[in-house]
């Protein structure tokens, strides 16, 4: 009997050791988890439009419902930020848990913030339909505008930083006449240089058309030129070489417009 109740004790006394062991190490892990955990700084280190907007909403006599709207507009433009936030950092925390490079903790801390913003818009929804029904499903698409429109604002007023900053590097791109550096823009070009260019010379030996010739004037000079006689007469001869008067007399039509002017 001694023997067989010692062979009994010896499991149970090892099982009831390694159980309380396991349970003692696990209350250790989870409180030193939970103040390691309260020692670290939140995600987002507060919430100022949440806490405006619930003072608004406490204040004695209460305030009009146009201050809480544009109260809950304001918060909700802070969420939407956080939202972005939130989509660009956890990509990142992703990767860099697979590779190791962060531990478990940061992530815990990164889904704590997360569950928290779900919840904070949830809220948010619930007092814009409080204020008009339906007005919960639009008012973070007016946020978002409102973000786009803070962001082109900030950058509009950054760009005469921006400018100092380059002119700061790379030298200052300012013309130093900026007259004279608008009227060569503006300069009409000259006549010389927009005339097209004078055609080659042909080649030596190369084919030249033949200018036609004017058939009154050719006819002219045929009658002009002195005819030849038969008889050798020098009155001939001065008959052939009259004048260019009587020789456009002569002609056919000539004569009729004078025999016409006689009628």
């Amino acid at each position: 009997m001694a023997a067989s109740s010692i062979s009994l004790l010896v499991p149970v006394t090892y099982i009831t050791l390694l159980v309380g062991s396991l349970v003692i190490f696990s209350r250790v892990y989870r409180n030193r988890t939970a103040a390691r955990i309260a020692q670290q700084e939140p995600w987002f280190p507060s919430h100022p439009e949440r806490d405006t907007y619930i003072t608004l909403l406490q204040m004695q006599p209460p305030v009009s419902d146009v201050l809480l709207k544009a109260a809950l507009l304001r918060r909700a433009v802070t969420d939407v930020q956080r939202i972005l936030a939130f989509r660009e950092d956890k990509a990142a925390l992703q990767a860099l848990l697979q590779k190791g490079s962060i531990g478990d903790d940061l992530w815990n801390a990164f889904l704590a913030a997360e569950k928290e913003l779900e919840a904070e818009i949830v809220e948010v929804v619930g007092e814009a339909n409080s204020f008009r029904e339906g007005w919960g499903q639009f008012i973070f698409q007016s946020a978002s505008e409102v973000v786009n429109n803070m962001k082109h604002r900030d950058i509009f007023l950054g760009v005469p930083k921006m400018k100092a900053d380059a002119e700061a590097k790379y030298g200052s791109t300012k013309p130093k006449n900026p007259l004279k550096t608008l009227a060569s823009h503006l300069a009409v070009p000259s006549p010389q240089s927009s005339a097209p260019a004078s055609p080659k010379a042909k080649p030596m030996g190369a084919p030249t058309t033949p200018v036609p010739s004017n058939p009154l004037s050719s006819s002219l000079s045929a009658t002009s030129s002195p005819a030849p006689s038969v008889n050798g007469d020098a009155a001939t001869t001065a008959s052939a070489t009259s004048s260019p008067v009587s020789v456009a007399s002569s002609l056919p039509g000539t004569r009729g417009k004078k025999n016409r002017k006689r009628k």
